[in-house]
């Protein structure tokens, strides 16, 4: 037996699902940073003459969510919610916006309950386990960046020690790049996707109109979805967490090198492939000339490495590649080519059994066992004893 690409395709899209958000967490966490957002919003602050920014950014913003792995099993949902208040950076500091954010949320009798010591970036509330999932909700106060009337650059706070600082950051920005990447898939699959959610959580969304934009998957966003949760695994080992691949940089060259491809199989293979021929930079290597020029990956002169954020190419999502040897350029690379054996080259495998184990390991058990049937008949799959076959059988009774 080997596997058939479009079972595969099929297979790896409801894997994808499995790990992702469900409708109905989603608008738990959606009701509750609206909640948070409205009393951040009704709060006064000094120097602030209009309403603060409530809105979410990271993979939440992307549809990119997957639960994390930490210590070895599924942990809380991290949703990044940004907390733009209308100043810029010469008209505050930074220490100063972080505790106006702080001090509004500790007013709050339940949500000082919640919430976590400062962060560096970060004020984190804490929402209990529901049916086994909870969340990690990271406020992240900012202020505008003053570049100019239409940017969406912002400034953030950063705390290193007792010390405060600005950060660079565009979420708005990020995103809107993000979707320009995403828009000709997106548009393929709305339609029939909404209806199946809606079909699916009819009791929280009563009609198509009602299912949000960000339930909708495409294989570009699936593709990383399952990227993810293959680091989270490989990397989940004290001795490699510190070179782990940082999800800004899966996404961002995952969307830089996605294809438009229909399918999911198609798109992982496509971004894997052309992340794999970016190898060579690793042994100071030249690499194919037409990824060369678009510049996605560079292994500078001096040794240094860049991969810059699409909307503020000023900012170096590499910046630290280059050090203890390009441990973490070496770890990138070596996932990489952990990604072409594990999830492509396993089309492959003929034993079934060998398959759902090796699949579990490298996606999760749970979620590759109850989709695992799409590939092989559920009886293939379910542990039976060895047939022995003897052939030279002893007999019952005594010759004479």
């Amino acid at each position: 037996m080997t596997v058939d690409i479009t079972k595969y395709s099929k297979f790896l899209e409801q894997v994808a699902s499995e790990i992702d958000i469900p409708p109905g967490k989603y608008q738990d966490a959606v009701d509750r940073y609206k909640a948070v957002g409205r009393w951040l919003e009704e709060g006064e602050y000094p120097g602030c003459s209009s309403e603060l920014s409530i809105y979410p950014q990271g993979s939440f913003r992307l549809g990119t969510v997957v639960r994390p792995i930490r210590d070895g099993i599924e942990a809380s949902y991290d949703i990044d919610l940004v907390c733009e208040m209308p100043l810029r950076k010469d008209q505050s500091t930074p220490q100063a916006v972080k505790s106006m954010a702080g001090d509004r949320l500790r007013e709050h009798g339940t949500y000082q309950k919640l919430l976590d010591p400062e962060g560096r970036r970060c004020w984190t509330l804490e929402y209990a386990e529901q049916d086994g999932v909870g969340f990690h909700l990271d406020v992240l106060p900012a202020v505008l960046d003053g570049r100019g009337l239409l940017s969406t650059a912002l400034a953030i706070t950063n705390k290193n020690g007792s010390a405060y600082s600005w950060s660079a950051s565009d979420p708005r920005g990020y995103g809107a790049w993000f979707d320009g990447k995403n828009d000709a898939a997106f548009a393929r699959a709305v339609v029939e996707q909404k209806q199946n959610i809606q079909r699916r959580a009819s009791l929280i969304y009563a009609s198509i109109d009602k299912v949000p934009d960000q339930l909708v998957r495409t294989p570009l966003q699936r593709s990383i979805q399952l990227m993810k949760r293959h680091r989270d695994l490989r990397f989940n080992h004290d001795d490699h967490i510190d070179y782990t691949p940082i999800s800004i940089i899966i996404t961002t060259l995952a969307a830089h090198l996605y294809g438009n491809e229909a399918d999911v199989y198609s798109a992982l293979s496509g971004i894997v492939g052309r992340l794999q021929a970016h190898t060579a930079l690793v042994e100071g290597k030249a690499i194919d000339r037409s990824l060369a020029a678009m510049g996605l990956i560079q292994r500078r002169q001096d040794g240094t490495w860049y991969i810059g954020n699409p909307v503020n190419p000023a900012e170096n999502f590499a910046d630290r590649w280059h050090e203890d040897n390009h441990a973490r350029a070496r770890a990138f690379f070596a996932w990489v080519d952990a990604l072409q054996k594990d999830l492509l080259d396993i089309l492959g495998e003929a034993n079934p059994r060998l398959l759902k184990e090796h699949l579990g390991r490298v996606l999760g058990t749970a979620a590759v066992s109850k989709h695992l049937d799409v590939l092989v008949l559920p009886a293939a799959i379910i542990d039976t004893p060895p047939r022995i076959h003897i052939t030279s059988p002893a007999k019952p009774w005594r010759e004479v």
